[in-house]
């Protein structure tokens, strides 16, 4: 089953991505980090051979998005207006118009890999009406759909701690059938550089030059 996959990310641009990593990184370091973490994800997204890559970006017009995008044959739409959930909704209604299932995932997830997407293609074309793969932080790095229902991204605090949780409750007034796949981090804070520089095999790689942090090692 083709199944497309849509990555979020907005422009790297300091002071308006990963702040809470600016104490630690810097404004530029921050939005550096980032743009790294964006172009790991869509090398990963195309790793994963299940179908068609779209960047929705924010704004579709940013050099750097453009520049990702076309490197690695990804089509690029604009994320367009109101909150994250929003986004999401049409996102999800322009993939599923032309194929029998999706998939988003955010930018930032550098644990996320290319069998981690392959598992939710086959989740979805084994039946199943949704697919996540958790965060640690209580939302969700992934979501897969073969059907949209505007329930699953309104009212939602999205960045809170209950996301996952209300997402499930979501599913379940559907009386949708669903999978969870592994628990997986992303880079929010600045104790997760440690973690990125240790259980990555490129994390040194992503933060090479940013910051004089010393990560310990095993």
């Amino acid at each position: 089953m083709t199944t497309p996959i849509i990555v979020f990310a907005k422009a790297p641009r300091p002071g308006a991505v990963k702040t809470r990593l600016i104490p630690a990184l810097g404004a530029a370091g921050a939005a550096r980090l980032h743009g790294r973490l964006v172009e790991r994800t869509l090398a990963t997204a195309a790793a994963a051979a299940i179908g068609p890559l779209e960047l929705c970006g924010d704004p579709a017009s940013d050099a750097f998005l453009a520049a990702r995008a076309a490197a690695h044959g990804a089509a690029l739409t604009g994320q367009g207006t109101g909150d994250l959930g929003a986004r999401m909704h049409r996102a999800f209604e322009r993939a599923l118009a032309n194929a029998p299932a999706a998939l988003a995932v955010g930018g930032d997830c550098p644990a996320l890999t290319a069998q981690h997407l392959r598992e939710a293609s086959a989740a979805l074309a084994a039946g199943h009406d949704a697919v996540l793969a958790p965060a640690e932080d209580g939302g969700y790095v992934l979501i897969g759909l073969v059907r949209v229902h505007v329930s699953l991204f309104e009212h939602i605090r999205w960045g809170g701690p209950d996301v996952l949780a209300d997402t499930r409750a979501r599913f379940g007034a559907l009386g949708w059938r669903y999978r969870e796949l592994d628990t997986l981090w992303d880079i929010d804070r600045p104790e997760d550089l440690e973690r990125l520089g240790n259980g990555i095999p490129d994390g040194d790689r992503l933060l090479e030059g940013l910051s004089d942090i010393v990560l310990k090692r095993p």
